[in-house]
């Protein structure tokens, strides 16, 4: 058995007080805080720094922040901004500059890159004020509390998000920080730590969100599918209705969160969403894990969690509950290393770790249960009510073309699709779900941000679903039809083609095929 787990200090803003707990070794890295220490998805794509190897400012004012970003030689000057004192609408305006784009009222981190905003000193509080991002990537914020932000009422800031990510993020990692509320929507405020319109590669750690209706979401809509690759761990969730977080489409993996009253609802999977959930523990709350509110349903692969005083409602319409056994009903792998603690030691990590002005304390990762969990570590892989979709569906056979596939991380719409099926399902790179039309004939489609070029796709299809009779793909920019055929389809080529969105036609069929995976390549 190995040792129960020790905490380190991550940066060297704490100092003798940290030192004096007991069980807690300190460990002071040369680097400064804004520059090292990033863990999960935000270490994927290139990974996160912020502002390392820019320079660094103190700001007390948001207006000082947005003076900041302003006066960088460019948008992608690298800075870390040092945040001391409370940011709120009276000192907060907006501020002009070739290097920015800011507003009043809200901490805006739009069209830019490189940048770091961390707690120092007394603290930081943002309060009544949101901080946004938007169309920017490698963005770190840590050591701060964010409160009482509405979209309705006086004053209003950022939609009401603490933070909000939107249109086009990528690697943001937010770290040691307390975003809370006072009250739900009827009070005026929405969530806590939202993404939507292709968000993509973020972490959030060691941070409280708490007394709020909605926890955060990923995806605005079932149709808002191309955020994901989402880590959320070593959070507290205290006092929360639900959304913790609402997953539409997309990858996330939660680990070692400690969950405490959580009214409503929980981790809600729909929309194709797949989730890692292992080691987590759940405590006096009430359908901590499924899909919920939705027919769009969403998949979980979960493990060695605890649940302490949880309860479940019955399935049933717009209702999947995953309890009260939580088997899991897909499989997500992991592409970063990481250790998680037992799900016992948990809430004794959270509370000494999570939250802005804890010094940055994060665990080693060493701590193991002393006593065997009460929910199985390995649990059925069959899920109780099992999905219309087939266990192990066998897709069509297929040479995969060479290549990055294009589709990963873009969007998906289409003309219907069938109960209990999902238009992200295309891209989410799981063979066990699939995208039906409501009768034997319809559109997909893949779409992008910007332009793509692409020569090859390889329609891959779910056994048990309609015979494809005939087919074509099309360039949704101005209709024309790049290739047509008849019977199974597989990999089709044409001339490259630079295109926004690429749709795959189904023209006729008998009964409603199953599209496991719309795959394009460049060539």
């Amino acid at each position: 058995m190995r040792r129960p787990g020790t905490l380190r200090v991550q940066a060297a803003l704490a100092t003798t007080a940290i030192g004096a707990m007991v069980g807690v070794a300190l460990q002071i890295p040369e680097a400064s805080a804004a520059t090292g220490g990033v863990t999960g998805y935000a270490t994927q794509n290139g990974g996160t720094t912020g502002g390392a190897g820019g320079q660094t400012v103190r700001a007390t004012t948001g207006t000082a922040i947005h003076t900041a970003l302003c006066t960088r030689a460019s948008s992608s000057t690298p800075i870390t901004i040092e945040v001391e004192g409370t940011i709120n609408h009276g000192n907060t305006a907006k501020v002009s500059g070739n290097s920015c784009n800011t507003a009043d009222g809200v901490i805006e981190l739009k069209q830019i890159s490189n940048v770091t905003i961390i707690g120092v000193g007394g603290g930081a509080v943002f309060d009544q004020l949101g901080i946004h991002i938007r169309d920017s990537s490698n963005i770190i914020i840590r050591n701060v509390t964010v409160r009482n932000v509405k979209k309705s009422g006086s004053p209003t800031s950022n939609g009401g998000d603490a933070i909000g990510m939107e249109s086009t993020v990528r690697n943001v990692w937010v770290d040691h920080v307390t975003l809370e509320a006072s009250g739900g929507e009827s009070e005026g405020y929405d969530g806590l730590f939202d993404m939507k319109d292709n968000v993509q590669y973020v972490t959030l750690s060691y941070s409280i969100l708490r007394n709020s209706g909605r926890g955060g979401l990923v995806g605005s809509s079932e149709s808002d599918t191309s955020n994901g690759y989402i880590t959320y761990h070593n959070n507290l969730y205290e006092n929360i209705d639900s959304r913790t977080p609402l997953l539409r489409g997309g990858i996330a993996h939660i680990y070692n969160n400690h969950y405490v009253s959580l009214n409503e609802s929980g981790i809600n999977s729909r929309a194709g969403a797949r989730a890692r959930v292992e080691n987590n523990y759940f405590k006096n709350s009430k359908d901590v894990l499924g899909t919920f509110y939705t027919n769009e349903r969403g998949y979980w692969q979960a493990s060695g969690n605890i649940l302490d005083n949880v309860t479940w409602s019955s399935q049933g319409s717009e209702n999947y509950p995953a309890g009260p056994g939580m088997p899991s009903n897909t499989t997500v792998s992991i592409p970063y290393s990481y250790r998680a603690d037992g799900a016992s030691c948990v809430p004794s990590i959270v509370s000494q770790t999570a939250g802005a002005n804890k010094g940055l304390r994060v665990s080693d990762g060493n701590c193991t249960p002393q006593t065997p969990s009460p929910t199985p570590t390995n649990p059925t892989p069959s899920p109780t009510n099992p999905t219309p979709t087939p266990t192990n569906p066998t897709p069509t056979p297929t040479t995969p073309p060479s290549g990055t596939n294009l589709s990963i991380g873009a969007g998906s719409d289409g003309s219907s699709k069938a109960s209990g099926t999902s238009y992200g399902n295309v891209l989410d790179g799981n063979l066990s779900t699939y995208w039906s039309p409501s009768g034997s004939t319809g559109r997909i489609s893949i779409k992008w941000g910007s332009a793509k070029t692409v020569s090859k796709i390889n329609i891959r299809q779910a056994s048990g679903g309609g015979t494809i009779a005939s087919w074509r793909v099309v360039n949704n920019d101005n209709g024309a039809v790049l290739a047509s055929g008849s019977g199974s389809v597989g990999v089709v080529s044409f001339s490259p083609t630079s295109l926004t969105k690429i749709n795959f036609e189904i023209t006729g069929a008998s009964g409603a095929p199953r599209i496991a995976e719309f795959e394009t390549y460049a060539g």
